[in-house]
């Protein structure tokens, strides 16, 4: 009987070993795993894990590769400035300036807001390379399609202005001339004039582009455009009255009315397009 007993005490302890052995590889299997898996995950996470000192550092950098691209296209521009600024008062005709350096300020302000404008393509390039390392593909893919299309909108509302407001406005300005009253205007004063004329129409461009994105995301929709085109409408004519150059109801008025047809437009694609 004790050698009985002493087998089975001996059989009872090799199965307790061998349940703690199995146990013990079981958690080694589990644990490699484990590892194995954060060893897989850990190349899909995303390579944009810089601390806030780096971030404002890549900031810091491409706000400089900005001021650089435009500074070289104000450079470039202040060689055709006699030419650029020719264009710009083609619809006021022969301008004077008033002091010796006036005109040496203006070439200068001329150079510099066309050289803005030939280097808004990489200063858009430089936003957009900044936000995207935090967009998802779907994002990165429709900005692919948004940054050209914001460039081209930009460009459009300043040939629209340039075209067919600004000559409307200039001659509707001239018509206050007389015998008594002969207008004569100053170089640097109607640049500034038109600069704060243009440049609006560049952004209000933008308006379409901003509400296609609202809309494709599912932040508004046709029928809340449809319901809000009151607002719109007398918004419009605030809007027009802050940022026109001149606080006349005609500047307000040429402001306010391509904002109100760019929101229809807007609502027909969003209703008719968008939604298909």
């Amino acid at each position: 009987m004790p050698e009985n007993t002493q087998d089975e005490n001996n059989k009872s302890a090799v199965q307790e070993i061998n349940e703690n052995t199995t146990v013990i590889y079981s958690d080694k299997v589990v644990r490699d795993e484990q590892d194995n898996e954060t060893e897989a995950v850990a190349p899909e996470q995303p390579s944009s894990g810089m601390s806030l000192i780096g971030h404002l550092e890549e900031l810091r950098r491409r706000i400089i590769v900005m001021f650089a691209a435009i500074a070289v296209g104000s450079f470039i521009c202040y060689f055709y400035a006699a030419e650029i600024t020719g264009l710009i008062t083609a619809p006021a005709g022969k301008l004077y300036y008033m002091n010796p350096s006036e005109a040496f300020f203006t070439y200068l302000k001329v150079s510099f807001f066309a050289g803005f404008l030939l280097a808004l393509p990489i200063v858009m390039y430089q936003l957009w390379a900044f936000i995207m390392p935090a967009m998802t593909n779907n994002e990165r893919t429709a900005g692919v399609f948004l940054v050209p299309a914001s460039i081209i909108l930009f460009v459009v509302g300043l040939v629209f202005s340039y075209y067919l407001v600004l000559p409307a406005g200039i001659k509707f300005f001239m018509g206050f001339a007389n015998e008594n009253l002969q207008p004569m205007f100053s170089i640097s004063q109607y640049l500034s004039f038109v600069i704060s004329f243009l440049l609006p129409f560049g952004f209000i461009f933008e308006l379409p582009l901003f509400i296609l994105v609202m809309a494709r995301v599912g932040i508004i929709s046709s029928s809340f455009l449809s319901a809000k085109r009151k607002i719109v409408f007398v918004m419009s004519f605030v809007i027009g009255a802050v940022i026109s150059p001149t606080p006349d109801v005609f500047s307000q008025t040429m402001v306010a009315v391509p904002m109100i047809l760019l929101y229809e437009i807007s609502l027909l694609i969003v209703k008719y397009i968008l939604r298909k």
